[in-house]
């Protein structure tokens, strides 16, 4: 029997890292507030998150034991989708280290503006579902009328696939119908695209 991974969306892998950079910001806050050291509180962060692939950030862990360049480690660590949380990690790290403030006071407003911008997208997405659902119906209307007119007792694959006029129909209503989906996923895609901060 031959078992198939199913690879993560996208879209599903970047919620997943975004969690574990609210997640991450959390616990080093905590770590800090408890009095260890940053790079101490940043490893034994790290170590109590599960993102998506633990592996991306052991050079952070290391970086942070050994006194690298975490902000570096953690630009590097930061996926293109869903990354955002830790680059702004990465940019409260280099502060720290250059000016020489409080880690602690910027780390928890990121974390405060991470879960701002997360409930933001959950209320999107919870706004975007109507159009999602009307793209659907869009899709299956075609359907429903060959259903609906065979109920009626007419024939339309007779007329959509041996009159010319009927196959310029149906070529012309499932262009139109893909065209229409096409266009309202777009819109929905642009719509989160444009809302995600």
């Amino acid at each position: 029997m031959v078992v198939l991974a199913r690879r993560p969306r996208p879209g599903a892998t970047a919620a997943a890292w975004r969690a574990a950079s609210v997640e991450l910001c959390q616990s080093l806050a905590a770590e800090l507030s408890a009095g260890r050291t940053p790079g101490d509180a940043l490893a034994r962060a790290v170590s109590s998150v599960s993102p998506p692939d633990p592996a991306a950030l052991a050079p952070v862990v290391a970086a942070a034991r050994d006194g690298g360049d975490v902000a570096a480690a953690l630009m590097k660590a930061a996926p293109a989708r869903g990354g955002e949380g830790l680059v702004r990690l990465a940019a409260c790290w280099r502060v720290s280290v250059a000016v020489g403030g409080g880690l602690i006071a910027v780390v928890e407003r990121v974390c405060a503006s991470l879960r701002e911008a997360q409930a933001h997208r959950e209320d999107v997405a919870a706004q975007l579902s109507g159009p999602r659902a009307t793209a659907r119906m869009l899709a299956g209307l075609p359907v429903l009328g060959l259903l609906m007119a065979a109920g009626l007792g007419m024939d339309p694959l007779a007329f959509l696939f041996g009159d010319p006029a009927g196959f310029v129909c149906l070529v012309v209503g499932l262009a139109l119908d893909a065209a229409g989906v096409w266009w309202t996923h777009r819109l929905v895609t642009r719509a989160e695209e444009l809302t995600v901060p």
